[in-house]
């Protein structure tokens, strides 16, 4: 069997693969909520949901420093990793061994274009997983609420267009004042005074904001309404959009 990734890569198998390693937690998470955890053999330190995942595979590091002895050694026949959350070197090393299959998910049609190509590669039924993701697909509001979603401190950083933190944050109303942005660009007090958001929200990943970071920037913003927001709603690209999709619709209904 031969599949292609996001990025072009041709995979070509001669049997289901049995034994994986997964270095994107949020694609661990999805791994398991289509039945896989057994075939979960390596995982990274950041892969916490499920929490029992860790205590049957083998953490092999993070998502930026994976160890690599430790990854050839478990023996593999199928890594997962991402465009944007593993570094390419380490994944060009892997390929060198392994069939790694590298995702690249900017919204929920790629996600669900994963999990179709990853359950047929390896032999599950995703149809209900598939058909509650495309239900979260269709949903659309009428809110448009101007946001800064503010990810890191020392400095300050927020998201632009070309993340998954956008996209989700546009589909529940969350308008983003720094969509003609890429990436992560930093701002700062003053710039956020000039544009005046009406919300400014604080992520519990990956800087860990809590109260105190709020109190100190409300001082200094205190036309903005500034909210700590669960990280993993906004940024966590696999099965957990489901949860995030009523989370999200609570949260703009607050305002």
């Amino acid at each position: 069997m031969t599949i292609l990734d996001p990025l072009g890569n041709s995979l070509k198998f001669s049997n289901t693969p049995q034994r994986i390693v997964c270095l994107v937690p949020s694609l661990t998470e999805t791994l398991v909520d289509l039945g896989l955890a057994s075939l979960l053999v390596g995982v990274t330190k950041f892969c916490i949901h499920p929490a029992d995942i860790r205590a049957t595979a083998k953490i092999i590091g993070g998502t930026k420093n994976p160890r690599i002895v430790d990854i050839l050694a478990l023996k593999p026949d199928l890594i997962i990793a991402n465009k944007e959350e593993n570094r390419k070197e380490d994944i060009q090393v892997l390929q060198h061994h392994i069939m790694v299959y590298v995702t690249d998910i900017k919204n929920i049609a790629d996600i669900i274009a994963f999990i179709k190509v990853i359950s047929f590669l390896l032999e599950v039924d995703s149809k209900l997983l598939v058909s509650e993701l495309e239900k979260v697909h269709l949903f659309k509001t009428n809110v448009s609420l101007p946001t800064c979603y503010i990810i890191w401190k020392n400095p300050y950083m927020t998201v632009g267009q070309d993340t998954f933190i956008h996209f989700m944050m546009e589909k529940y109303g969350f308008s983003n004042l720094f969509a003609s942005a890429v990436r992560y660009p930093e701002v700062t007090v003053d710039s956020l005074h000039q544009i005046k958001p009406q919300i400014i929200f604080l992520s519990s990943e990956p800087f860990p904001f809590n109260q105190s970071n709020l109190d100190e920037l409300q001082l200094q913003l205190p036309e903005s309404k500034i909210v700590l927001v669960d990280g993993e709603m906004f940024s966590w690209y696999g099965s957990r959009i489901i949860l995030a999709h009523t989370y999200l619709k609570n949260l703009a209904d607050t305002f």
